[in-house]
């Protein structure tokens, strides 16, 4: 990762809500979550919500499919990764890939169930 792209996804990633936005479509896995649910599990307003989404999209750090008439966010593994080498490339003084952290979602990991409301 070039070190643009590494402060693109940090400048992202400084602002809570997306934070939030990102930490959990990492928990919802490759399959993502529809925009709908997302807002509702983090009390979002829709417009709130796709200002934050947008940014994360721009930082290539969450992706957006449609399916039938849902947008479907997913986190962008790859990506994500690519900013945790990038920022762990020296660590301890071992040269690359020494102790680099990674994600690899299974890709049959269901997504994070509903929330009902009592």
């Amino acid at each position: 990762m070039e070190k643009e792209r590494a402060l693109a996804a940090l400048a992202a990633l400084s602002q809570g809500t997306r934070l939030d936005i990102h930490r959990l479509l990492v928990q919802a896995g490759p399959g993502g979550l529809p925009a709908g649910a997302i807002a509702a599990r983090l009390g979002l307003a829709s417009a709130t919500l796709a200002f934050h989404l947008k940014d994360l999209k721009a930082a290539r750090l969450a992706t957006c499919t449609r399916r039938g008439r849902s947008l479907i966010y997913a986190a962008a593994y790859p990506t994500m990764n690519a900013l945790l080498a990038y920022l762990t490339e020296n660590c301890c003084g071992q040269g690359a890939g020494a102790c680099l952290p990674g994600c690899t979602p299974d890709s049959a990991t269901p997504a994070i169930p509903e929330q009902r409301s009592a």
